[in-house]
């Protein structure tokens, strides 16, 4: 049976459009690490056809300008970020239990590398703080998101009656957010793999000084050894 011109012509525009996605993917995996590493002011052009022996005409075609790219990667680090945390964490049931999976497994990706550069939205804040323009209001978005996420399990497990209700939500999801990045901080400036200990053991201090009776049962205790976790793990690099 002879295949019509019109099938052929869509099927070779969908194989190229698949085509051009992979290629899209495969920058975007590359730039995240550049990214994570050097900046996403030294995310250039040249610098990722460097890493990925591509011409530069051919990463143009998918990324025509400079903040196109930034933003871009930015965007592909939020969607490894929900995959290797937010989707883990929420695997465990509403409430405390979730919160300390949040935290935990957070810390967990940082000493994992899942990116490079540790943190990336870390190292994206710290760079674009100072400098407005949609790069900086999109990672600032993707922070305060976090911080929602955080906020509404201190709010989810005081519903459950496992964390005090008189505690200020946002409060200690400022405080819990502070101490993962300053184990960030410590492990990326100095490489002290102990910051990940010190800054659990913040958190599940702060925690189980908010927690109610039946809130404590659900967190490890003082004495559990280092290696258990209250929440799944993902071993996979992005």
């Amino acid at each position: 049976m002879t295949v019509p011109a019109k099938d052929e012509k869509g099927a070779a525009a969908r194989a190229r459009r698949a085509h051009g996605e992979r290629t899209r993917q495969a920058i975007l995996e590359a730039a995240v690490h550049v990214a994570s590493v050097e900046g996403l002011e030294g995310l250039t052009i040249g610098r990722l056809a460097a890493e990925l022996s591509m011409s530069k005409s051919g990463l143009f075609a998918h990324f025509g300008a400079k903040e196109e790219l930034q933003l871009a990667t930015v965007e592909a680090a939020r969607d490894i970020f929900v995959r290797e945390v937010v989707r883990p964490a929420f695997e465990a049931p509403k409430g405390l239990p979730r919160l300390w999976g949040l935290c935990d497994v957070w810390l967990e990706y940082v000493r994992r590398e899942v990116f490079r550069g540790g943190c990336f939205f870390a190292a994206a804040a710290a760079e674009f703080d100072g400098r407005p323009g949609p790069v900086r209001d999109r990672v600032a978005a993707i922070m305060k998101e976090w911080l929602s996420v955080l906020g509404r399990s201190v709010a989810e497990a005081q519903g459950e009656g496992q964390l005090d209700n008189g505690a200020d939500a946002a409060q200690l999801a400022f405080e819990l957010n502070a101490l993962e990045m300053g184990a960030n901080w410590a492990f990326q400036l100095h490489g002290d793999r102990q910051a990940f200990a010190r800054a659990r053991a913040g958190v599940l201090e702060r925690l189980r000084r908010l927690a109610t009776p039946e809130g404590l049962k659900l967190l490890p205790s003082p004495e559990q050894k280092k290696g258990a976790r209250g929440a799944p793990r993902r071993r996979t690099k992005a």
